[in-house]
């Protein structure tokens, strides 16, 4: 999996708007707290809006905010409204892919890491990200990534 800026700065945008209470905060203030482009930021704003994750207000206290609270968003439902599914093979369904020979066993394995992809990511909200409090999952695979012994909270 690919994870592109325009998603990278997504969820990173998101996870400010998790932290302000559901008061909108100005793209400015976004850019800003997460060195994001302002121009590039607009674009994804238009685009996580367009996919009902966030609302903008007009006027001087306006700005953007999330449509539900940030227990109800994961970082998937924002890969998601970025780039679509959050894995494909050659834009294929994984059931039923079936590949011959010493390849057999490869669909099982697309899934598998599917499968992953979906714990870690549809298990992970806004509200753990703004807390720092990342899922006990999360927290397990990091600890097998990292070699700096670094541990998050619970």
């Amino acid at each position: 999996m690919r994870i592109s800026a325009r998603t990278d700065y997504a969820v990173r945008a998101m996870a400010e708007l998790a932290c302000t209470s559901g008061r909108p905060l100005k793209a400015e203030d976004i850019a800003g707290r997460q060195d994001i482009p302002l121009r590039f930021l607009f674009s994804v704003l238009s685009e996580l809006r367009r996919a009902r994750l966030v609302r903008s207000e007009r006027g001087p206290d306006g700005g953007y905010a999330l449509t539900r609270p940030p227990t109800e968003v994961t970082v998937a439902d924002v890969i998601r409204a970025m780039d679509g599914p959050l894995m494909s093979v050659r834009d294929l369904k994984l059931t039923g892919l079936a590949y011959p020979g010493a390849a057999s066993a490869l669909p099982d394995v697309w899934r598998a890491v599917r499968t992953s992809l979906r714990q870690v990511l549809e298990g992970t909200t806004l509200a753990d990200l703004a807390a720092g409090t990342l899922p006990p999952l999360v927290q397990e695979r990091v600890r097998d990534y990292n070699d700096d012994g670094r541990t998050y909270p619970s």
